[in-house]
């Protein structure tokens, strides 16, 4: 019997009995068996919540029994036989040390990485982590992966074999990437005043022209970090563009989005469509320009800046647009050309990303920065989708146009924080 007849002939004890066993290390499919749950829910044979629930249950309770397997156990055997395994009590010690500092935050995102979820348990019962910060990461964690991959099932339906091992490739990498910056983002929150006073004084070198950047400093070194990014990913896709490698990632995309935004949202989509357009554009300068009149010191340069923006950001597009000469998807029976990057979510990170930096830069409440750089977000994203959804751009293009303005708009935040303090002094 494959896996589709027991699933059919047991449903919620076999969801949970699976689950529950892969979690104590035993060889057995476990995203295989929640995507197929997801599968089950889409033709209404399974409800989408009770499967979560049972889902989630099995991995508790796998994640409980081998925490307190490893907890009673795990201590003698290292005494007993470590030797063997060339690991004594000593480096046990500092495991234990490293993972109660570190460690506990990554229960979440183990998950997602094969080997290391079906070890995490006994692991953390070895070292002695309190249970109670291992349930407190560990049972979300669970409950997150579960609804995931069975909530993927219930979108890609049928198609779910087919997009199966790219969807895996993404989530290995996701579960990679988020263990890398959460352990980055711990280390950098346990010696932060030595990486401060590291980056200060690599920065006041490279900078002697001024002795003291006030609190520009941080505008400076976010700008710089994002830049970093944003180029690193920029390498990325130029990459992959060369060596033909969107193919899959946009029919998986492109199929995800389809299915969640169906036909009902045509018209909202057409409103999202419209916030890549001067509709948007044209006031926000205009409000921009006006801001900065009234309350900037600098009026001139940040004036000069939001126009070179503007305008450099349209010669950016089309230039890269032109290299790239890249055809795009054929919608409505017509096909656009030139269509990567996309040039409406590089126009709405370059336009929105940065007037929104020159109008809260000069303003103190909090609450209101941090709305308003969600609300940017929140829109460059809707645009991308749109496209998406209109079938007119790959959903690649959507995220080198994104790539590519985060690209422009962090070196000009650079440049212009730079400029000011030089004009300054």
């Amino acid at each position: 019997m494959d896996i589709l007849t027991w699933l059919a002939h047991y449903g919620y004890g076999l969801i949970f009995i699976a689950l529950f066993l892969e979690m104590l290390a035993l060889p057995l499919p476990g995203e295989m068996m929640m995507s197929y749950t997801g599968l089950f829910v889409f033709e209404r044979k399974l409800n989408w919540l009770l499967s979560i629930v049972t889902a989630g249950a099995g991995v508790s309770a796998g994640i409980t029994l081998s925490y307190w397997v490893g907890y009673r156990l795990g201590q003698p055997f290292i005494t007993k036989y470590g030797h063997r395994i060339h690991m004594s009590e000593e480096q046990l010690a500092r495991m234990t040390l490293w993972f109660e500092k570190f460690g506990n935050k990554l229960l979440f995102i183990a998950y997602f990485i094969p080997g290391v979820r079906h070890i995490t348990g006994y692991f953390c019962g070895i070292t002695r982590l309190p249970f109670r910060k291992y349930a407190m990461y560990a049972y979300p964690g669970a409950i997150f992966w579960v609804s995931l991959f069975i909530s993927l099932g219930r979108v890609l339906g049928p198609k779910w074999e087919m997009y199966h091992s790219t969807v895996n490739h993404y989530m290995l990498i996701f579960g990679i990437a988020s263990a890398l910056l959460t352990m980055a983002f711990y280390i950098y929150k346990r010696y932060k005043q030595r990486v401060l006073a590291s980056i200060m004084t690599l920065l006041t070198q490279g900078v002697q022209r001024f002795h003291s950047l006030g609190k520009v400093r941080f505008l400076v070194l976010a700008a710089f970090a994002a830049f970093v990014m944003f180029v690193s990913l920029m390498l990325g896709l130029i990459q992959d563009f060369l060596a033909h490698e969107f193919n899959r990632f946009d029919e998986v995309a492109t199929f995800l989005v389809l299915t969640v935004f169906g036909p009902h949202w045509q018209v909202p989509m057409i409103f999202f469509a419209k916030l890549g357009s001067i509709y948007l554009y044209g006031p926000l300068i205009v409000v921009s320009a006006v801001w900065i009149a009234l309350t900037a010191r600098e009026k001139l340069l940040e004036l000069s800046f939001l126009l070179w923006v503007v305008i450099g950001g349209e010669l950016l597009d089309e230039g890269l647009r032109v290299l790239f000469h890249r055809p795009g998807p054929v919608a409505a029976g017509y096909q656009l050309f030139n269509t990567f990057p996309s040039k409406e979510t590089l126009t709405s990170i370059t336009v929105c990303g940065f007037s929104a930096f020159l109008l809260l830069r000069h303003y103190g409440q909090r609450v209101i920065r941090f709305l308003v750089a969600v609300v940017v977000i929140l829109i460059c994203l809707l645009v991308g989708v749109s496209r998406i959804y209109f079938q007119v751009q790959f959903p690649s293009d959507v995220a080198a146009g994104y790539v590519f303005g985060g690209v422009w708009v962090s070196l000009n935040v650079i440049l212009l924080e730079i400029l000011r303090k030089l004009q300054v002094s």
